[in-house]
């Protein structure tokens, strides 16, 4: 007996051993990412959009989470396929198809999709540094002022990490060479239990190794350059709380290296009123105003213009009257659509985009109440079918993948509409109800 303890407790310690041992290697890999991948901007920047003020600008949400099989990221299909596998018939997650038609040959992967005429369907990589840039370009060319870029859980993961700095490397990029803003937005979703120190270790990287605050297209607000967590008073079970998030927020505004920032905080549509979509907890509403701008999230609480004006008036108008009591910044979502067919079965074409009535219905409301600034979801969400950047008619065809289609309207028809709407934002063009012509 007391034989077979001692094999016991010299099993445990060998497993005890190995387990550091992983963990010290996963952390060594981890910090070899970091040292290749963190590194303060030395490039080419041009002047361009204000980056000193959130004021006036119309900002989409940049994911970023797009990977390729041979795309040099060792992630294989990322975002573009339900489950592991190839990006084929039955496999795809996305329900719009990126128009790929001015990517260079090495931007462009082969899927296992075709197109009507016999020709292979090919899509992008987030990895690849000239598609960001492109992406950006295309955002000076239609005068969208910029990006929030997005940071997502598993930040640890050395192959994440690489990809997500790899990316925010380029949209740094990006901005800099086309007068943009870019700013940090962390989605929590996903986000394990006691593990808010994984954000914070990530943010205290990027502003102290990649000098991102520094950079001269990082967009600054009340003075303080902006970071954005969006996430917080869900009411959906999420494993971190509302006390971890307070402790995030007053890191982010007080840490003697790496705070000092405007805080945005992405939030529940029924905030206010702590029901629905929100926890019914008090704290929230304290919570919020540690920060300095709240932004609610509207993807999916609407379906057509008059529900988009019904919501304006019930929500938006008193949401705005709150904020402004407590000295907070509104910014309010806007998005073109939804649809979530391919990656979930639902009913394509969910919320209808109207030829862009409905995305400009969402404009004309934050005018009416009073908005300085708007965010759009997303620059490059084809997932849930919200993108605005250029999107094909000419969509493979599948038996059992179907993909929605900008119903006709040219692929860079949502770019102009959302340049459109940053003028309406400042008063550039006079307000209509109707969205203006696809011409």
């Amino acid at each position: 007996m007391q034989h077979r303890l001692l094999q016991l407790f010299a099993v445990c310690i060998a497993l005890a051993a190995n387990g550091a041992a992983f963990a010290e290697s996963a952390n060594a890999r981890l910090e070899s990412v970091r040292a290749e991948t963190l590194k303060p901007y030395a490039g080419r920047s041009v002047r361009g959009v204000d980056v000193a003020t959130l004021t006036g600008k119309v900002m989409c949400g940049y994911q970023g989470w797009f990977n390729a099989e041979g795309d040099g990221a060792d992630r294989g299909w990322v975002h573009w396929t339900k489950r592991r596998g190839p990006f084929a018939d039955g496999n795809a997650k996305i329900d719009l198809w990126p128009d790929v038609s001015e990517l260079g040959a090495e931007e462009r992967f082969a899927t296992g999709f075709k197109h009507a005429d016999g020709r292979v369907a090919e899509v992008f990589s987030s990895f690849k540094e000239a598609t960001v840039l492109r992406h950006f370009q295309w955002m000076r060319d239609y005068g969208i002022d910029g990006a929030f870029v997005q940071r997502f859980a598993g930040l640890r993961d050395p192959r994440v990490q690489r990809h997500n700095n790899t990316v925010l490397a380029h949209c740094r990029a990006g901005a800099n060479l086309n007068g943009r803003a870019y700013a940090v937005m962390y989605d929590l979703s996903g986000l394990g239990a006691g593990r808010m120190d994984e954000v914070i270790e990530d943010w205290r990287a990027l502003r102290l190794r990649m000098r991102v605050a520094d950079d001269p297209a990082y967009l600054h607000h009340r003075g303080k350059p902006v970071v954005a967590v969006w996430g917080i008073g869900f009411s959906d079970k999420r494993a971190y709380t509302l006390d971890e998030c307070r402790r995030l927020v007053r890191f982010l505004k007080s840490d003697a290296e790496a705070g000092g920032c405007t805080v945005m905080l992405g939030v529940p549509t029924h905030w206010r009123e702590l029901k629905g979509d929100a926890v019914p907890d008090p704290a929230l509403l304290e919570a919020l105003q540690e920060a300095d701008i709240v932004s609610p999230w509207t993807v999916g609480r609407y379906r057509n213009p008059s529900e988009v004006a019904r919501h304006a008036k019930n929500l938006t108008a008193p949401d705005m009257a709150w904020c402004g009591a407590h000295g907070l910044d509104y910014l309010p979502v806007v998005f073109p659509g939804f649809s979530w067919h391919n990656m979930y079965g639902a009913p394509p074409d969910a919320i209808q985009r109207l030829k862009g009535q409905f995305l400009w219905s969402q404009f004309a409301e934050a005018k009416r109440a009073g908005a300085s600034m708007i965010y759009v979801a997303m620059f490059d969400e084809v997932d849930e079918g919200t993108a605005i950047f250029k999107c094909t008619n000419d969509v493979p065809i599948g038996a059992e993948s179907s993909f929605l289609t900008y119903e006709g309207l040219p692929s860079d028809f949502y770019l102009r509409l959302t340049g459109l709407g940053a003028k309406l934002l400042r008063g550039e063009i006079p307000l209509t109800t109707n969205a203006p012509s696809a011409k």
